[in-house]
């Protein structure tokens, strides 16, 4: 059991014991250690190797404290009181053995310290250690091969607090202790270099390190920040807290924060993919394109040539051209001429208000953001099945979990910290079950790993139903309580033996009936899926699947049991709960409900569409038909994100007016009329709500530079033109307005929300705590009970052939995040993955002729890129993985734009491909993010 579960786990009744600490009476648990009470107390006990979160080892001997009536001295950190217990933490003796300890360590120290936070030369002060009388250690030299950690082993005093963070808290297991006696040493993958190993620079180790040892690069732990700054992390949907480190309006470094999601844990890009918010190509001011540019879509993008297509204008006129051409539009060719795509980076304020802009201000529900590229499908199933496309459970319930299945998702990729709250649980005895075409990290881990043949979800998941069904694994006083429609589904599976689908899905009949008993069994199971379950034709078929999985075994409604879908974006399932989506208003209420529409036409104070508005790809298809004329795109990148993104860039280039509001000359903006310079996120405050449901602040850090305004102000005064009367003294005036229109957050005053930083929803009268785990009762359905909704086999749009014979799936990967425009600006980010690349599994890469690092061309029927070949077998053979964050290999032109009936998603996660040897490679210039800079040097 690791520190942390040891600590969540304290609360639960354990005896309690009264003892003598110098001299006083204290009571506490009898699992409390003594450095744990003594700090409770008040009381400074020396510690080096101890850290509060990670497992005590007592190496470092510098806590050790005197225990009446024991012949040797005590580690603090290792011992827990007994009744009677007389403790001494200063006595002579005590004092004596932590002196000599430190001593020791400091004469091996190096004369120059690498940080400020030196936890040898903090204790040494305050024990009054002069100069050390003992020789000083042979000096190491300094490891520089990693772009974001250096490692400095002369500062190393063997306390591995490094090696309990890589090992037991992200369970990468990359550092280790090595060699014995005075050979003893830290060592990476048994012996290489840092930047050669198989680090995924987490910086979990840096977190961790008293000394120095392993630092940040560039030397930034030696600057001394002008502030700190809380928030949390503007990437994945974890929502990690943090803190940054600030000076002259830069951010120096971040460190984890100890967040309801995170517990201080952060991954590569939470921790070093901050300096994009300043680089050198951030839009600084509005840009209006000229009239003898070229046509749009004529020309490639290229940063450096921005002023031969795009002039400087005035905020003004800028605006004002904005306003006056929707209005224009509006009034010429009717309210559904104009379409907005809002930001699932953005804040719940921004969203709320952008949502609220086009329906109000342009006139119809023409809104949607990318969780129609994501997760549209899940929530349609979710809203369909259990009334709430939202979480049951938060992903730290995997710890209470006997069984987790993670099905269609690659967390140590796209939810790394999360993977480690899943590695964590593993750990502690619980039964993981991965279900997934390609084989991720976690799988190493798995109890069972279910590698099933691309596109063959439904046949795996109704045989485990039937398996289910035939052996009477379900919990029938839960189904007849809770549930409407059993009989139907019961129906429907009966023709999905594992006998008959193990030759469709490629997993062989008796495991998958051992994974469905396992499943249904346990006291209590977690499913947890990603677009590898959404992004297809028949994504919301997949969810169905799950949700009746669930139902049917009554593992939904209680800790450790429940439905998760992993959200990939920092704030998208904030977005959709302030309405960021063309048939439903904020909370998820239908745009075509009379209630709802009475709500809003009262809140808003005018008459709105009755009807759903259009999604993001059929945006797309009716600017080519015309119906669609004018959009407003703030801080998405459709034309690198969108399906067959070369159609989707010949539609916005056919607009009449297109304004995009964004901090980087993104791929989409080179084809705006109009470029509004945005905030990035460090330069806001507002709240976002994370995977869990749980709503938190996002604190300003830094001024926006130049002449960019944060993206609350733009959109105001865009509503403002457009004669929306709108008055908003601030960012917590727009959240009061959410309150009154969202009984999900109703209870959440703004002020309430500052203070506690975090609040779960549901969360409806104020004083509430909110609830983490929901669903407990009953389901927010019409009836109060769930619907099983059964599924059929639905082939994928496009099948390989003999013309396109392989299989494209695509994704994201590690370092970088979305289409790239924040992470490949991030110096140590664009260090670790610079180039496009393509996994091919090595033996498909023989059979091609060509080696790991070639050129290769991969085409379908849509378009074609060229980017590098990469072996990995993580992929099966006859598929082929390429993340869509690289620009110049932007894969999105190849896949397909099908989509699915109900969610309205593209399937990005199948299509028909082909590949060859070489091809005309674009070169990255335009970015320019990995440059890294010297040492001490800032980034400019």
């Amino acid at each position: 059991m690791n520190a942390f579960t040891r600590h969540d786990l304290s609360a639960i009744d354990v005896p309690m014991v009264d003892f003598t600490l110098n001299g006083r009476a204290v009571t506490a648990r009898s699992n409390e250690t003594l450095i744990e009470v003594a700090q409770r107390e008040g009381i400074e006990v020396p510690r080096l190797c101890y850290k509060e979160g990670l497992d005590a080892v007592g190496n470092c001997r510098a806590c050790m404290v005197e225990i009446k009536g024991e012949r040797v001295l005590a580690p603090s950190c290792c011992r827990a009181p007994t009744a009677g217990m007389e403790v001494t933490t200063d006595s002579p003796r005590a004092l004596k053995a932590q002196q000599m300890v430190l001593e020791m360590l400091q004469s091996d120290m190096p004369e120059t310290a690498y940080t400020r936070n030196n936890e040898v030369d903090q204790w040494s002060l305050k024990l009054a250690i002069g100069k050390p009388r003992f020789a000083p250690r042979e000096q190491v030299p300094s490891d520089l091969s990693h772009p974001a950690i250096t490692v400095n082993l002369d500062a190393c005093i063997q306390c591995t607090r490094c090696v309990r963070a890589c090992r037991d808290e992200q369970v990468n297991d990359v550092i280790g202790l090595a060699f014995r006696g005075s050979h003893a040493a830290i060592v990476f993958d048994m012996g290489d270099p840092m930047g050669a190993s198989t680090c995924v620079a987490c910086g979990e180790c840096v977190q961790a390190c008293p000394t120095g040892a392993l630092m940040p690069a560039r030397e930034v732990a030696l600057v001394v920040p002008d502030k700190q700054v809380d928030s949390v992390c503007p990437y994945c949907g974890v929502g990690c807290q943090l803190t940054y480190h600030v000076k002259d309006n830069k951010i120096l470094h971040v460190e984890g924060r100890d967040g309801p999601a995170n517990h201080k844990r952060l991954c590569v890009k939470g921790r070093y993919g901050f300096d994009y918010a300043h680089h050198a190509q951030r839009l600084t001011v509005p840009l209006i394109r000229r009239a003898d540019a070229p046509k749009r879509g004529d020309f490639s993008m290229d940063p450096d040539r921005v002023m031969d297509v795009f002039r400087e204008a005035t905020w003004d006129e800028a605006l004002d051209l904005v306003a006056s051409k929707f209005i224009a539009l509006r009034d010429t060719h009717g309210k559904k001429s104009l379409a907005g795509f809002g930001s699932a980076k953005g804040s719940n304020e921004e969203a709320y208000l952008f949502q609220k802009l086009v329906r109000t201000g342009f006139g119809s529900n023409n809104v949607d953001h990318c969780t129609r590229l994501c997760h549209a499908s899940s929530v349609a199933a979710l809203l369909e099945g259990i009334g709430s496309g939202a979480v049951s459970n938060p992903v730290m319930d995997v710890m209470r979990a006997e069984v987790v299945i993670v099905i269609g998702a690659n967390p140590a990729q796209n939810h790394p910290v999360a993977a480690t709250w899943i590695k964590n649980a593993i750990n502690n005895g619980t039964r993981l079950i991965m279900m997934d075409p390609r084989r991720s990290d976690l799988s190493r881990l798995a109890h069972r790993f279910l590698q099933f043949k691309p596109d063959t979800d439904v046949a795996l998941l109704n045989a485990m139903m039937h398996v289910i069904v035939h052996e009477g694994l379900v919990d029938q006083d839960f189904i007849a309580a809770r549930t409407i429609g059993f009989e139907e589904l019961k129906a429907n599976v009966e023709g999905y033996s594992p006998e008959l689908m193990a030759p469709i899905c490629g997993i062989d009949a008796d495991e998958i009936r051992y994974v469905a008993r396992l499943y249904a069994t346990s006291k209590g199971s977690m499913i947890l899926w990603g677009m590898g379950i959404s992004q297809h034709v028949h994504g919301t078929d997949n969810a169905r699947c799950l949700i009746a999985l669930a139902l049917m075994t009554g593992q939904i409604g209680k800790p450790g049991a429940g439905l998760h879908p992993l959200r990939g974006q920092n704030n998208v399932q904030g977005a959709s709960d302030a309405g960021l989506i063309p048939m439903m208003y904020p909370d998820y209420q239908r745009v075509d409900s009379p209630a709802a529409i009475a709500r809003f036409e009262q809140l808003w104070g005018m008459p709105l569409d009755h009807q759903p508005g259009l999604t993001v790809v059929e945006v797309m298809n009716a600017i080519k038909a015309g119906s669609v004329r004018g959009m407003y795109i703030m801080g998405e990148n459709p034309a690198m994100s969108d399906p067959d993104a070369n159609h989707a860039r010949e539609a916005l280039a056919a607009l009449d007016h297109l304004v995009v509001q964004d901090i980087f000359l993104t791929e989409t903006a080179y084809l705006a009329d109009v470029i509004l310079p945005a905030s990035a996120f460090p330069e806001k405050t507002g709240s976002f709500t994370n995977t869990d449901r749980l709503v938190q602040m996002g604190r300003q850090a830094l001024a926006p530079p130049g002449q960019a305004k944060q993206d609350l102000w733009i959109i105001q005064q865009i509503a403002s033109r457009m004669g929306l009367d709108w008055h908003y003294d601030g960012v917590g005036d727009v959240f009061e307005e959410m309150r009154l229109s969202m009984p999900s957050i109703g209870g959440m005053r703004w002020d309430r929300l500052e203070r506690e930083q975090a609040i779960t929803y549901p969360c409806e009268n104020e004083g509430d705590p909110g609830q983490s785990v929901v669903f407990t009762d009953h389901f927010p359905t019409e009836s109060k009970r769930a619907r099983f909704v059964p599924a059929d086999i639905i082939p994928a749009n496009e099948r390989p052939d003999s013309d396109y014979p392989l299989v494209l799936i695509t994704g994201r990967q590690l370092e970088h995040w979305h289409t790239g425009s924040m992470t490949r600006r991030a110096a140590v980010l664009d260090a670790i993955e610079p180039d496009p690349v393509a996994l091919i599994h090595p033996l498909d890469l023989v059979a091609l002729g060509a080696a790991p690092g070639d050129v290769i061309t991969l085409e379908s029927r849509r378009g074609q890129v060229t980017l590098y070949a990469r072996a990995d077998d993580s992929s099966p053979r006859g598929a082929v993985f390429v993340p869509f964050c690289y620009y110049e290999a932007a894969i999105n032109r190849l896949t397909n734009p099908a989509l699915d009936p109900f969610g309205k998603i593209p399937e990005f996660k199948y299509c028909a491909i082909r590949m060859s040897i070489g091809g005309a490679m674009t070169v990255q210039t335009s970015y320019g993010g990995g440059q890294l800079l010297p040492a001490g040097v800032l980034p400019t």
